[in-house]
C-alpha cells in the first residue's frame, strides 16, 4: 500500500482493527483526520500513520 493511498471507512477500520461504527464516530467527531467525498468518508493513509504516531506520543507523555 502506497503512503498516498486513500482509504474508505471499511479499509480504515480494517487497518486500525476497529469496528466500522467506531471509525465513523471518530471521523465524525474530528478525532481522526479524514474528509468527505460525496457524503462518504475518505482517509489518506499517510495522515492516519502520522495520527497514530501522535497518539503514541500522547500516551508516552501521560506515563
Amino acid at each position: 500500500m502506497d503512503n498516498d493511498d486513500i482509504l474508505t471507512i471499511k479499509e480504515l477500520s480494517l487497518y486500525l482493527k476497529l469496528a466500522e461504527k467506531t471509525a465513523y464516530r471518530l471521523a465524525s467527531d474530528g478525532k481522526i483526520p479524514g474528509f468527505k467525498v460525496g457524503g462518504a468518508w475518505r482517509f489518506r493513509k499517510s495522515e492516519i500513520d502520522r495520527w497514530i504516531v501522535k497518539q503514541e506520543q500522547k500516551k508516552e507523555g501521560e506515563e
